[in-house]
């Protein structure tokens, strides 16, 4: 195959078997503090041209300020994998992701983005491969279980099967007919983050909330970064969680308070609506609005306190807490107002102070 911005060792890295299973093998196993800075996590682990996963469900306890240290420490050449994938178009607006193994893009609720179309329309990027949302959770499952693939009936139904080159299609073997499946192999990414309500100093991680497919993703890749809302004691993980991530997965752990926004945390705070129909509706219809729209909420932001203090400061902290508490029903939703105003395409790229 040819490739525009790809090399062959990193498009068939994904579904390297042999040697994802050798790196795992290899990887240091001792219960030890793996506690980190996001800056320094990201500067030690994330590299030039890794297969970079995305985690949570678009801007669903996804690891949002993890993604933009990332961009602010210009790591590049980067291949997206998720599924979802709806961060991906950010690092592929600022350059710095040439290359996507897709399964879908998108903020729907709030427009379609128009940068991603742009973007591959242009050449500036490439798609490797097609995936729908369930065959790509299958590759990533069968990584965690260890399988080299397995037969499914996912994508069977589509012409996707005919964009994507990883996988077979053949007769069931052991079927009572014939009749066709589809070898999904185990899919590796590099390296992911995984974002969650609270983890320990060894790594050991809980989820709150939809797991989507994280705790696969946190087997599969070689690289693992927990961020957490808080860092609590070793015996509080074992506690109330809808999915846990074992310790001996995980390479660092960074205390992020706030690190899912301008998403949402379950349990924790709502997610900016006006933020992501800015960036959806006036930003990435205009490739040179949307830059300005990077370099205010991303590159000329220290952390995630900087974004704050953009999104509103302890006034949107709070209203953002009390509607994700009122939307989870812990406490009284008729004391709660969702209502905002809505942001229109003409509206400003920069929100009026």
């Amino acid at each position: 195959m040819s490739f525009l911005y790809t090399t062959e060792e990193q498009f068939h890295r994904l579904v390297d078997f042999e040697e994802a299973r050798e790196h795992h093998l290899r990887k240091d196993r001792t219960k030890k503090d793996k506690r980190l800075s996001l800056q320094e996590a990201v500067d030690r682990f994330v590299e030039d041209g890794d297969i970079f996963a995305e985690t949570g469900f678009a801007y669903v306890r996804a690891p949002i300020q993890a993604y933009y240290e990332t961009m602010r420490q210009g790591k590049k050449n980067l291949i997206g994998i998720g599924s979802p994938m709806s961060n991906c178009s950010k690092f592929m607006a600022l350059g710095l992701m040439k290359a996507i193994h897709l399964s879908y893009i998108g903020v729907e609720m709030r427009g379609n983005d128009k940068n991603f179309g742009r973007v591959i329309k242009n050449k500036e990027a490439e798609i490797l491969s097609l995936w729908s949302h369930g065959s790509m959770a299958q590759g990533f499952k069968a990584a965690q279980l260890g399988m080299p693939f397995v037969a499914s009936k996912q994508l069977l139904g589509s012409d996707l099967a005919k964009k994507n080159p990883f996988v077979k299609i053949m007769d069931n073997p052991v079927g009572k007919d014939d009749s066709p499946v589809c070898l999904i192999p185990a899919l590796f990414p590099d390296v992911c983050f995984i974002h969650v309500q609270k983890a320990d100093k060894y790594g050991n991680a809980a989820i709150e909330g939809p797991v989507v497919n994280d705790l696969a993703l946190a087997a599969a890749s070689r690289k693992l970064i927990i961020t957490a809302e808080k860092i609590v004691p070793e015996h509080d993980i074992r506690n109330d969680a809808d999915g846990s991530i074992p310790f001996w997965y995980v390479d660092a752990v960074a205390e992020v308070p706030y690190g899912a926004l301008p998403g949402c945390c379950p349990g924790h705070y709502y997610w900016s609506r006006e933020w992501w129909e800015r960036l959806v509706r006036v930003a990435t219809p205009d490739k040179e609005k949307l830059q300005q729209f990077l370099q205010y909420w991303i590159l000329d932001c220290k952390d995630q306190y900087d974004h704050i203090d953009k999104l509103g400061g302890i006034r949107f902290i709070d209203e953002a807490r009390r509607q994700a508490e009122a939307a989870q029903l812990f406490i009284d939703d008729s004391t709660v107002n969702y209502a905002y105003e809505e942001v229109k395409p003409t509206d400003n790229i920069i929100p009026e102070e």
